[in-house]
């Protein structure tokens, strides 16, 4: 009877790639001082010493308490222990992550962890002693990107979502930077262990009722024994997504400026049924903050090739509003 095969040993973590990732990091000369978001795991905890060993005096640590579960509040004292043995600063902002009815749990809680942590970084320098934070540094790492592309692919994203997460960006005056996005989990987690230090886990990263965990123990063990490069791989393929998206968007620009905004009908029109969709992509997020679905997107498609007369109406709910037409153009209407 045919049997599969063992999965291959996985092939011991080298703790120097955190150092190699983070020199990288430094000769690119990121603005000072440096803010580090520090939850208690391994990952930020590792980034965190790293980072204050690397510049002393220049960085302070940004914990968000999103309250979620029980264990919040360990995070949050694991954080300060470390922080005062490091003399490093130890800023902490808590905040209410629960989602509303409708809205995804997970982008929720990354959009109060983004607010709070801008506001951190502008924290008056009068406690701690140091002006304004010019970067923050996130601990997402090599693994975290593999988990990306793959939620992204199993949710049929197109190349915002294969796009994955970026390795620098900036938002508003602040820069932000992932450094350790090449670098492996276990990597870290050795690199801690070798200098004997600790740090928390989160006991929700263990239920396999979220993807991206079941992804984490069940696909990642697979993917390193049949691909053992898949990291790499995996991170080049979001590499060229990103690319690609950006050459899309510049696209997007013109033909939004060519069209006008709010954009003609007639003029949106004559491009491609394909470029159509990728300028009012463009125009919903970039002028409303409106993202359609895929439904919505291809029904405002066809209804935009059925404006054939002036009387055709057209009223689409596009995300949390609506696409209208007036007069010969379009128009974004918000919820009352």
């Amino acid at each position: 009877m045919p049997h599969s095969p063992a999965l291959a040993p996985r092939a011991p973590a080298d703790p120097a790639q955190v150092d190699a990732a983070l020199a990288l990091w430094a000769a690119s000369r990121p603005a000072l001082p440096l803010g580090v978001a520090v939850s208690g795991g391994a990952d930020s905890t590792a980034l965190l010493l790293a980072c204050a060993a690397r510049w002393p005096g220049q960085v302070v640590a940004l914990h968000v308490h999103h309250g979620l579960q029980d264990a919040a509040d360990g995070f949050e004292r694991h954080c300060a222990r470390l922080c005062a043995r490091l003399k490093v600063p130890l800023r902490v902002q808590r905040v209410n992550a629960r989602h509303a009815p409708g809205d995804s749990p997970e982008a929720t809680a990354r959009a109060r962890r983004y607010e709070a942590l801008a506001a951190m970084a502008q924290e008056s320098p009068a406690a701690d002693g140091l002006p304004p934070v010019q970067t923050i540094a996130l601990a997402q790492h090599a693994d975290d990107q593999v988990e990306t592309v793959l939620l992204a692919l199993s949710r049929g994203a197109g190349l915002p979502g294969l796009a994955a997460m970026p390795a620098h960006w900036r938002r508003g005056r602040l820069a932000y930077a992932r450094p350790l996005l090449g670098v492996p989990g276990a990597a870290l987690r050795a690199w801690l262990q070798a200098r004997g230090e600790d740090w928390v886990d989160d006991p929700s990263n263990a239920s396999p009722r979220f993807t991206r965990n079941r992804i984490r123990s069940m696909l990642l063990p697979a993917l390193e024994a049949a691909l053992p490069a898949f990291r790499t791989t995996f991170a080049r393929s979001a590499t060229h997504a990103a690319q690609a998206q950006q050459v899309l968007a510049e696209v997007a620009s013109q033909d939004l400026a060519a069209c006008g905004v709010p954009p003609a009908v007639a003029r949106i029109q004559a491009f491609s049924r394909p470029r159509q969709a990728n300028l009012l992509r463009h125009w919903l997020s970039s002028t409303h903050g409106a993202t359609p679905s895929n439904a919505q997107l291809t029904e405002l498609l066809d209804q935009i090739a059925a404006c054939t007369t002036r009387g055709h109406r057209l009223h689409l709910k596009v995300g949390r509003g609506f696409v209208q037409r007036q007069g010969d153009s379009l128009a974004w209407i918000a919820p009352a």
